[in-house]
């Protein structure tokens, strides 16, 4: 039993790891096609054509496939270890991967304007979305690995100041690129 919970584990990983690549170049994609726009003809046809292509690729082939996955090999691990749905930090834990699910529906329905060529959203935007998925994997494989150490306080506050920080880096990156004239 010990030896196939570690098999299934190392499989749940192996998924989630894959699964964040795709949310976590996904909207990097879609800065680079907003930003094609700005794009004399032909280019701007041609990059967002390619893109376009990127997207699905990456989107169909990987990160939806992993995320079904990851989820059944979770569920797979809730089976085997059935008294962790018993415990505060497994709830919260469930709580941030439904979020987490949240995200990556609306990055889909993201992803399905871009391909119709709709665009909502600036790529500031974009790159403050990118960093969704950065902070619910921060408290995801904090509570994963903590479990029921975890201090609540602390972890609020450091999922507040990392999103801070997240965004003092986004606004820094920006004030670069309009001083080089991108």
């Amino acid at each position: 039993m010990a030896d196939l919970y570690n098999y299934v584990k190392a499989l749940h990983l192996i998924f989630v790891v894959t699964w964040f690549a795709g949310l976590f170049y996904m909207p990097r994609l879609f800065i680079y096609h907003i930003e094609a726009q700005d794009k004399p003809s032909p280019e701007r046809e041609i990059l967002s054509a390619q893109l376009k292509v990127m997207s699905r690729r990456l989107w169909n082939i990987i990160t939806w496939p992993s995320l079904f996955l990851a989820t059944g090999t979770a569920i797979w691990l809730l089976i085997l270890m059935p008294s962790w749905l018993s415990q505060p930090w497994m709830h919260l834990k469930i709580t941030f991967v439904v979020l987490l699910i949240a995200y990556h529906l609306k990055t889909h329905l993201i992803f399905r304007e871009l391909q119709q060529d709709r665009i909502r959203y600036t790529s500031g935007f974009m790159r403050i979305w990118n960093e969704g998925a950065t902070i619910l994997l921060f408290a995801i494989v904090f509570l994963a690995i903590l479990k029921n150490t975890f201090n609540w306080i602390y972890g609020v506050v450091g999922l507040v100041g990392l999103a801070l920080l997240l965004m003092l880096g986004i606004r820094a990156y920006k004030r670069y690129r309009e001083r080089k004239g991108e």
